[in-house]
């Protein structure tokens, strides 16, 4: 019965409605091969990076690479920006890549430099984080807030002339595991010594028969991690 209950609403709520109304489609239409084929395509595009196990295969080569370093030799911390709501709230990224800035901060006690803007919303990234990480224990004169950038490739421009300023040669750059691929490489080009300190994992590698329900989380982390991928070729070309 729990199953059932499941199954059912992984077909009323998006993306498995999604997945119906394109097999739907296919079935009811006869005439337009090109038609059924698109729907068919489409169905099991979304169904495959709806469920568990295919995300976890879409984010392992962007993840696999980099884990928690042990030496924390560094002269700053630099945690960048995954989006925040209107509110001033952290997005679920957001705020799993400050935890991981704390923990850092806690051991190390080193100046912590927040990196994002804002681009529609009222408050920046660097803004909210900053407020996040004093409520939870940084001491105020340790933070700095980096409020300009826009994108990734920005995050690093920004924060590298804020370490010239104040001489810090060597970073512990902290952001989601998927993105920090993309991150390295801008950060590198910059001249910095980086140390990767991944957060934000978001493989599970756990699976049972729920795992091959399709379901919003996962759909929204796989387009996140196809996200990745287009701008790391993008990244390629301009080199």
């Amino acid at each position: 019965m729990f199953f059932l209950k499941k199954f059912f609403t992984s077909l009323i709520l998006p993306p498995g409605i999604l997945i119906v109304i394109f097999l739907f489609i296919f079935v009811v239409e006869k005439k337009r091969k090109f038609i059924r084929i698109i729907a068919l395509f489409s169905a099991l595009f979304i169904y495959l990076i709806s469920i568990g196990p295919v995300k976890d295969l879409i984010l392992y080569p962007l993840e696999s690479n980099y884990t928690v370093p042990e030496k924390l030799n560094a002269d700053a911390i630099v945690i960048l920006g995954g989006g925040t709501y209107s509110s001033g709230f952290l997005t679920e990224d957001t705020m799993n890549r400050v935890l991981g800035g704390y923990m850092v901060y806690k051991k190390t006690k080193l100046p912590v430099i927040v990196s994002g803007g804002t681009i529609e919303r009222k408050i920046s990234d660097s803004k909210a984080m900053a407020e996040i990480l004093k409520e939870i224990g940084v001491e105020e004169n340790k933070l700095i807030e980096e409020n300009k950038s826009r994108d990734t490739f920005q995050n690093a421009v920004y924060v590298t002339q804020i370490c010239k300023q104040r001489d810090f040669k060597k970073i512990i750059l902290i952001t989601s595991a998927y993105h920090m691929k993309r991150a390295l490489k801008n950060f590198e080009k910059t001249g910095l010594q980086v140390l990767p300190y991944p957060a934000d994992f978001k493989r599970n590698g756990h699976y049972n028969i729920y795992s091959f329900l399709p379901n919003q989380s996962n759909f929204s982390i796989s387009s996140k991690a196809i996200r990745e991928y287009i701008a790391l070729l993008v990244f390629l070309i301009k080199d």
